[in-house]
């Protein structure tokens, strides 16, 4: 089982057989915009219209977060209030900080604390390419954030461009400043894509995605006896997505 179809067909490419898409899933109930908390943007020194672009994840080069500061000065250029803030740590973080002296560093986050500081941002940005996954996307979308990342992984599973999110085409570190620069100061479309954001992830239950392992589980155990092979999920039961 791998969790998205561009996994799937990479590992079929290399030979491997019986491969089923399994993905993976997100408590939208932890995850909500509703927990968003002004005390907590006033001490990033934003204020209720301030614009407030943020990162979550470990600070390493392989998250490719030159381009995500890259973006905020961009924007920051036609918006002087805005902030950044980073969620997390890792080996950068002094790099970082030296490049970015106001930005914020949350540090490492979990739990209700973790969803407060997504539903305090207002637009995430996730320029990594070398996710299997990436949690922190259907994580931001629940938050009602519109998310700009790079189109594979978990956001060319459930962003819809233009819709719910904005995709760029990989490794196009130049359009990607360029769509968090027009997303982040389009407001109304900006929130617009953040309320449609929140709606596709409430799709993303977590009992769907068991319901689908356990789909795959039984259709193998049944079919084992007669040779069959793996079904791709879309042939095991109907996506969540469609």
């Amino acid at each position: 089982m791998v969790p998205t179809e561009a996994m799937r067909l990479l590992l079929a490419e290399r030979g491997f057989e019986r491969l089923s898409v399994v993905g993976r899933g997100v408590d939208a109930q932890r995850f909500d915009p509703a927990r968003r908390n002004a005390t907590m943007r006033e001490s990033w020194g934003a204020g209720p219209d301030d614009l407030v672009l943020g990162y979550v994840g470990r600070l390493a080069p392989e998250k490719n977060l030159g381009v995500a500061l890259a973006a905020f000065e961009a924007v920051k250029a036609l918006q002087p209030r805005a902030r950044l803030v980073f969620v997390g740590d890792g080996p950068m973080r002094a790099e970082l900080a030296a490049r970015a002296p106001d930005a914020v560093f949350a540090g490492q986050r979990s739990g209700d604390d973790l969803a407060a500081h997504y539903a305090g941002l207002d637009l995430f940005l996730f320029p990594s390419l070398t996710e299997t996954f990436g949690n922190v996307t259907p994580e931001a979308m629940a938050s009602g954030l519109p998310v700009v990342a790079f189109d594979y992984a978990a956001a060319s599973q459930i962003i819809q461009h233009g819709r719910n999110g904005v995709l760029v085409r990989m490794g196009d570190n130049s359009a990607f400043v360029r769509e968090a620069v027009a997303t982040a100061t389009q407001r109304a479309s900006r929130e617009a894509m953040g309320r449609a954001a929140r709606d596709a992830a409430m799709r993303l239950g977590w009992d769907g995605v068991v319901a689908r392992f356990e789909a795959v589980l039984l259709h193998v155990m049944h079919g084992a006896e007669h040779g069959a092979a793996m079904p791709r999920v879309d042939e095991v039961m109907q996506s969540p997505l469609a």
